[in-house]
């Protein structure tokens, strides 16, 4: 054994897996959307012991599931090889970090395998804000658009400049300056946070994410409607930021506002987590809340406009487990035009403050 797992290293956490018959998904879909996560080597044999940590190596051995077909959010953890033992490497994030080995521990339970293996290592602060420095890029722009779908909201004929791990694509929309920007591996909870307070050190006035939240609202269909708002519950307090949008989504047709309440894990979204937030707060997912208050703490505008992706409080053919169908992707296709065309119109009209006045 390796000194890396010789001994316990301090603040190594027990990955416990989730009980599937308590959680939101069907036991079917829970097992599809974690087969699409794990990384193969995970599922094609057994290992002594997993540890999940933060760090972004692409130098190791790369997941055969990673995604196909996409610019952006492509890449899965990487593992790397230890005799018996099994390294796991998220990017830094303590969310993310903990997310994928509950996504692993809830795998080998479900699938018969022993889950005590699993343990993680949440990442220091500064090993997670350091790992966004490699973020670098000229922000001389009113608007920088952040997130899912990029490459059919940016100009089909525009040019991706690569940075590592991310790329982005600088346009005029209505005569503003936009950037879009994406990002090879998963920006989830608070690492998307750490994302928005570095381009707020880059020089941006204005955010927009553009993503996917889960819907508390009963009879919500996935994939017809988009959602937006100004605030979320963060670790149990409200949040809220000075919104891009103001109130011009929300009178769009199509588009739902609402309280969001922040996730670190679809794993923890079971059916008690459900009761206890619907009816209060309309949507979930996990980087909006840090992205708000990080655009609050920077003192900039931040703005989101989402696809309603899946339902926790009634169980629809689509959700997080099919989200490559061809009819959902044929839905979203809509939507994202939607989004286009909601974003050009906030652009266009003639806010009280102008984009991109200094803070």
């Amino acid at each position: 054994m390796t000194p890396l797992l010789a001994s316990p290293a301090p603040g190594l956490l027990r990955a416990a897996p989730i009980e599937p018959a308590g959680h939101t998904m069907t036991r079917a879909r829970l097992l599809r959307y974690l087969e699409i996560k794990v990384h193969h080597l995970i599922q094609e044999q057994d290992w002594d012991s997993i540890r999940v940590i933060g760090s972004y190596d692409r130098t190791v051995v790369v997941s055969r599931y990673e995604k196909t077909g996409k610019l952006f959010n492509v890449e899965r953890p990487t593992a790397e090889i230890h005799g018996r033992d099994l390294v796991v490497k998220a990017f830094p994030g303590a969310d993310y970090v903990q997310h994928y080995a509950l996504i692993i521990a809830t795998y080998l339970a479900m699938t018969g395998r022993p889950a005590e293996t699993v343990t993680y290592l949440p990442p220091e602060q500064e090993e997670c804000r350091t790992a966004l420095n490699a973020l670098d890029l000229e922000l001389d722009s009113d608007l920088v658009i952040v997130g899912w779908g990029l490459q059919h909201l940016a100009p089909e004929n525009g040019v991706w400049t690569c940075g590592p791990g991310y790329a982005w694509q600088r346009t005029k929309v209505a005569g503003r300056r936009v950037v879009y920007l994406g990002f090879l591996h998963s920006i989830w909870g608070d690492v998307a946070g750490r994302v928005v307070a570095r381009l707020a050190e880059l020089g941006a006035s204005n955010v927009v994410y553009v993503g996917k939240v889960g819907s508390l609202t009963p009879g919500m269909e996935p994939n017809t409607s988009l959602a937006t708002g100004n605030t979320s519950l963060v670790s149990g307090a409200l949040v809220s930021w000075d919104d891009f949008f103001g109130d011009f989504a929300a009178a769009q047709g199509g588009v739902q506002i609402g309280l969001h309440v922040s996730s670190p894990s679809i794993l923890l979204e079971n059916r008690d987590w459900l009761a206890q937030h619907r009816g209060s707060y309309a949507f979930v997912d996990p980087e909006i809340g840090p992205m708000g208050a990080a655009a609050r703490q920077a003192g900039i505008r931040f703005g989101y406009l989402h696809v309603i992706s899946n339902n926790l409080a009634t169980h629809y053919p689509a959700d997080l487990s099919n989200e490559r169908h061809r009819d959902v992707l044929r839905q979203r296709a809509v939507l994202v035009d939607r989004i286009r065309t909601i974003i050009t119109g906030r652009l266009t009209a003639s806010p009280t403050q102008p984009l991109g006045e200094s803070r």
